[in-house]
């Protein structure tokens, strides 16, 4: 039996088509409910046992995470989805290997063969595009939230920058006027080309994830297919590494953009800097000249 590229359905809810690797989501979604109630913090408020062993790991990751952001306060703060985005694609791609994953199934009514019950999330491209527009949206989120509606816009389309240039004719010459019309323009098709690469994260991320994961899933049936026992152990090894990178990269990316989205617009750190430098200088200078007088 080969591995179809789409998931396959199970049953209806309604209109609503469930398919087996929805089945494995919602089933690794409940072990996260699960976990979540049994590590509820005790009303001694001392946290014990396996608590601490998460406390650690989430601690761990939010060092982690400081490395990229450089700020404890953004990585709290993009804990939230970069922790749940890398937990849940490292147990939906781990589940895969659990044993009838992929063999356990129904027959089909028409073909005959078997459409397996669970089959590893991350190896659906729809939840995978899902999980990549869901982490470029939430970048924008967070931008907007941090930077405000227009200046986080004026990143992409530099209308601002623009209008700027076109009205500062008062204070340039001709010459001077016309190279500031011109660079807007170019800053202005280079902000409309970044719209498009926001398009492309989506892309990259979740072909990413889905390609790496199928391929480990049709490996390891073809490998079992042809030898049962002893050799797919090696190859079940290499998915768990495989798993863990690819949970790794896609939160990575992630946490990446989200920096980069709540992140000063270009140029703007450059003048805020300057700002405080003359800030800091002119009263050094008054007092200078206060002590020679």
């Amino acid at each position: 039996m080969a591995v179809p590229v789409p998931a396959e359905e199970l049953f209806l809810i309604g209109n609503l088509p469930v398919t087996n690797s929805m089945v494995n989501a919602w089933v690794a979604i409940a072990g996260f409910v699960v976990l979540a109630w049994l590590l509820r913090r005790p009303k001694s408020g001392a946290p014990r046992g396996i608590q601490n062993a998460v406390e650690a790991l989430f601690d761990f990751m939010l060092g982690f995470m400081d490395q990229v952001t450089g700020d404890r306060a953004k990585s709290r703060r993009f804990f939230p989805v970069v922790g749940t985005l890398f937990l849940f694609i490292l147990l939906s791609n781990w589940m895969g290997l659990l044993p009838g994953v992929g063999t356990f199934g129904l027959n089909a009514e028409h073909g005959g063969h078997l459409i397996p019950i669970f089959r590893p999330a991350t190896s659906d491209l729809n939840m995978t595009l899902a999980m990549g527009i869901a982490a470029v949206v939430m970048s924008h989120v967070f931008g907007i939230v941090h930077l405000g509606f227009f200046r986080h816009w004026n990143k992409f389309i530099q209308l601002g920058t623009f209008w700027k240039a076109l009205t500062g004719f008062r204070h340039r010459s001709p010459a001077d006027y016309l190279v500031g019309i011109f660079v807007a323009l170019i800053e202005l098709g280079v902000g409309l080309i970044e719209l498009v690469s926001e398009v492309a994260k989506m892309v990259s991320l979740s072909l990413r994830l889905f390609g790496n994961i199928f391929a480990g899933e049709v490996l390891i049936h073809v490998i079992s297919s042809l030898v049962a026992f002893l050799i797919p152990v090696p190859f079940m090894f290499l998915e768990i590494i495989v798993g863990m990178v690819q949970a790794l990269v896609f939160s990575l990316l992630t946490l990446v953009y989200l920096t980069i989205a709540t992140s000063e617009p270009h140029g703007e750190e450059k003048e805020s800097h300057d700002r405080k430098s003359h800030d800091e200088l002119v009263p050094t200078e008054i007092s200078t000249v206060a002590a020679q007088i």
